[in-house]
């Protein structure tokens, strides 16, 4: 089983103790968002759990009971963007996120991070001019501590456009020009780029457009070979990402990103 933490909350960032409570208690309970009623329990053991995947502005809180969790293999995804406080307002200062991903590499090894630039909207601050200094600038300074990058542009959901109306989508035009662009960067830096749920044309670009957590990218972080049954497809029909087993609950994360899609 892989067991996902990042689609609903941030679970690291938040609610490490939690977590790791649950860990020592071997199980952990889910409702079901969408039919309330049903509350699925997971075992959290080695013997059941492949892998635990995060996905987290803020790995910090995480970091001092990582031993806690040393039994499990582990997948990480941190968020590292170029946005500013009315944007983020209560995302932790970007050198601080980025110090965070340098330990989280030192202790569950490089190949077990991948970073998310993520999502990449364009306003009149944040021009695709910005956005290429941004990434160029993170890159420089993440090279050899993640795996690779995942590049996703943003999707303006009803509640989106309402909590962030400035926001606007990025055209598939200029998404070319910057997915080519960052590939090229990612290549002076070691760092491969990745997309999920985006346009399929944009391998033409050089990035691999086959998803982000699909079962090749969880193999090559953990060092196993993961048996998928035939019947196990990824709920979202753009990715072959394998995802499903997702703990913790929306309206709970406290980062107030202008752009959430889960508050």
């Amino acid at each position: 089983m892989i067991l996902n933490t990042g689609c609903r909350t941030d679970i690291p960032a938040y609610y490490s103790e939690w977590f790791c409570n649950r860990v020592h208690d071997g199980y952990v309970l889910t409702r079901n968002p969408y039919t309330p009623e049903q509350v699925l329990r997971y075992r959290l053991d080695p013997e059941v759990v492949d892998i635990l995947c995060f996905c987290t502005k803020n790995p910090q809180p995480m970091l001092k009971r990582l031993s806690e969790l040393s039994r499990f293999r582990q997948f990480w995804f941190v968020t590292l963007t170029p946005y500013g406080k009315e944007i983020e307002p209560f995302v932790p200062d970007k050198s601080d996120v980025l110090e965070s991903i340098k330990k989280l590499s030192g202790i569950v090894g490089a190949k077990a991070v991948g970073w998310r630039y993520d999502p990449v909207f364009i306003t009149e601050k944040y021009s695709p001019e910005y956005h290429l200094r941004a990434f160029s600038e993170i890159a420089q300074a993440i090279s050899g501590y993640v795996n690779s990058c995942v590049v996703s542009f943003i999707d303006l959901y009803e509640k989106t456009k309402r909590n962030f109306p400035e926001a606007r989508a990025v055209p598939h035009k200029e998404q070319k020009r910057l997915i080519t662009e960052f590939v090229k960067i990612g290549r002076q830096y070691g760092i491969p780029i990745r997309t999920c749920c985006e346009n399929a044309a944009l391998a033409e670009c050089g990035a691999d457009v086959s998803g982000c957590m699909t079962k090749e990218v969880l193999e090559t972080a953990t060092d196993i070979s993961l048996s998928v049954p035939k019947s196990k497809k990824s709920p979202r029909a753009q990715c072959n990402c394998l995802l499903g087993a997702d703990i913790g609950m929306f309206n709970t994360c406290l980062h107030g990103c202008v752009y959430c899609y889960a508050n």
